[in-house]
């Protein structure tokens, strides 16, 4: 029986790069409107499962599955003309074109295929990345170039150039790395409103503050394979994880957001 409930299964996903393996046989299901947050330490393997589910590198094993349809071996820009849209943890731009156009070339591509592509944008395509820049907050920066942007309107262009391509889910790799505390609390109102929206947003994210107050439902990855999985006030009281990932101190202020409620403490050092 085929489950309809989920936007994307994964079966015994494995990735292998010679002798390591990356990705170790991880089998998840994301709901649709669901915030899954993933977690763990460097080199766990979480961008890597990014990579293989979004069609950057192929699976060496298993099976992926998004919208009942099979994409374990589907090509990169298919799968995000399929509806499942990525960020990278890198601020990825052409830095001498204008923040309009570069989410021009997301929606021109990122929404369906172009065996001839044009010489020019047709006017669906403008209006298109228009209304991801008001979404995001850029409509009044439409016309700088790329190189003139500070970290947080960067990180904001990614997700315009994303929101363009009319994802059904979405994949945020380090969304709020290198961002003080108000930008974070941005970017954590406009994730609450495109969930609201009825998008899917799977995330990869070191800043727990801003993982446990987003998702529905955390992943901790250590050494390729699944950790923990469970509801985000269950992450704090499990050993393994204090033991690899988290640290005692970072299990104390976990304890103080739920305590005092998630997403109020500005303290973003957990």
């Amino acid at each position: 029986m085929q489950d309809t409930q989920s936007l994307l299964v994964c079966e015994g996903v494995t990735r292998r790069f010679g002798s390591l393996v990356a990705v170790d046989n991880i089998s998840i299901a994301v709901k649709r409107g669901e915030i899954l947050g993933i977690g763990g330490p460097n080199g766990a393997g979480k961008t890597t499962l990014f990579d293989v589910i979004t069609g950057m590198t192929p699976a060496s094993a298993g099976r992926i599955v998004f919208d009942e349809q099979d994409i374990s071996r589907a090509t990169a820009d298919r799968i995000c003309q399929l509806g499942a849209a990525r960020t990278f943890q890198l601020n990825a731009a052409f830095e001498h074109m204008t923040v309009q156009e570069n989410v021009e070339i997301a929606a021109y591509f990122g929404r369906e295929r172009r065996l001839f592509p044009g010489l020019k944008v047709g006017a669906t395509t403008r209006r298109a990345a228009s209304e991801a820049l008001e979404l995001v907050g850029l409509g009044g920066k439409a016309r700088m170039v790329v190189g003139e942007l500070p970290v947080l309107d960067r990180k904001l262009l990614m997700i315009a150039g994303a929101m363009a391509t009319a994802p059904k889910m979405l994949f945020l790799d380090e969304p709020v790395g290198g961002l003080n505390a108000q930008e974070i609390d941005f970017i954590i109102d406009l994730m609450r409103k495109l969930s609201v929206g009825g998008l899917t947003i799977v995330l990869i994210e070191h800043v727990m503050r801003f993982l446990i107050a987003l998702s529905s439902r955390v992943l901790i990855m250590h050494h390729g394979s699944l950790l923990f999985e469970g509801r985000p006030e269950q992450v704090a009281e499990d050993d393994r994880v204090v033991e690899v990932y988290l640290g005692h101190g970072a299990k104390d202020r976990l304890k103080r957001y739920f305590a005092v409620g998630v997403g109020k403490s500005h303290d973003t050092r957990a």
